[in-house]
């Protein structure tokens, strides 16, 4: 496997609480946004149509995008063009699909002989609070097993302490991102945040077996675990971002937000790895031990 030239930085410049003090303002910022974001609106992140419930056409119209919505008695919630020419995909948070279905066809000019609504669906209300309880449940149940997971292999507070907060910092960044560019939380986008917990666990257990269990100078071990790492990370967010990118340009929305997601998720695991768990591996191998 080829390695990125990843630098040896000199930790002995820096304090524990220096370490520790970047990723715990960034996660405090992060609670911050959440909380207002859920006092102010009701939810910490908004929820797509899979959670909120309402209804998605996809409709084929030479009508501008900035048009569309004079078309219907409801004002859409989004106009996204997609890949195809003069093909949109209009959200709105009513379920009657087929009052929609109807407007759209009544008010929107067709494309030559194409039908002008391409494909309809339609979530209810209860049925996306459900699935939004069934989708937390998902996340609430895999970061406790990751915990447990944490706690067995370890069997010492503070090194599973660190993998269980790198882990929580993790999560909450990319929720708390979501809510400022306005990326809905999806099934989709579960899907992804499931994985940042996953990856969270293996950097950080990587960087604790490096330390507590193998031989060598604790530095030394440091920058071993970082050059597997840190060349993990970075080849896994270059490709989180050309997904990112390639999905925004062809029209795939929610690739195109699993891909951002997972880009800031990875960049917000290297600075809890490397700068957080680091500074709490340290203290308990240098302070935290007495004989």
């Amino acid at each position: 496997m080829a390695y990125f030239d990843v630098p040896e930085i000199d930790y002995t410049r820096y304090s524990n609480r220096q370490l520790a003090a970047v990723p715990l303002a960034v996660l405090a910022v992060a609670l911050l946004v959440l909380s207002g974001s859920f006092l102010v609106y009701g939810t910490p992140v908004p929820l797509g149509m899979d959670f909120a419930g309402g209804s998605e056409l996809t409709v084929q119209t030479t009508t501008p995008e900035g048009d569309i919505p004079a078309a219907f008695d409801e004002q859409p919630e989004s106009v996204t063009g997609t890949s195809g020419d003069n093909q949109y995909i209009v959200r709105f948070s009513s379920t009657d699909a087929q009052a929609l279905e109807d407007q759209a066809t009544d008010g929107l000019e067709s494309d030559g002989d194409a039908q002008i609504v391409q494909s309809v669906s339609s979530t209810s209300a209860s049925f996306g609070q459900q699935s939004q309880r069934t989708a937390m449940i998902g996340l609430a149940v895999a970061f406790v097993g990751m915990s447990a997971i944490a706690f067995l292999l370890f069997r010492t507070f503070v090194p599973s302490i660190a993998i269980v907060l790198s882990a929580f910092s993790d999560l909450v960044i990319p929720l708390a991102f979501m809510r400022l560019a306005g990326i809905p939380l999806s099934l989709g986008t579960v899907a992804g945040l499931l994985m940042l917990i996953g990856y969270s666990v293996d950097s950080d257990i990587l960087l604790n077996n490096h330390i507590l269990r193998r031989s060598g100078d604790f530095y030394e071990s440091t920058h071993r675990a970082m050059r597997t790492g840190v060349t993990m990370t970075v080849t896994s967010m270059a490709a989180m971002f050309v997904m990112g990118v390639a999905a925004y340009l062809l029209g795939i929305d929610l690739l195109a937000s699993i891909g951002i997601i997972l880009f800031v998720g990875l960049a917000t695991d290297l600075l809890n790895t490397y700068m957080l768990n680091l500074s709490l591996l340290r203290w308990y191998k240098f302070e935290g031990i007495r004989s």
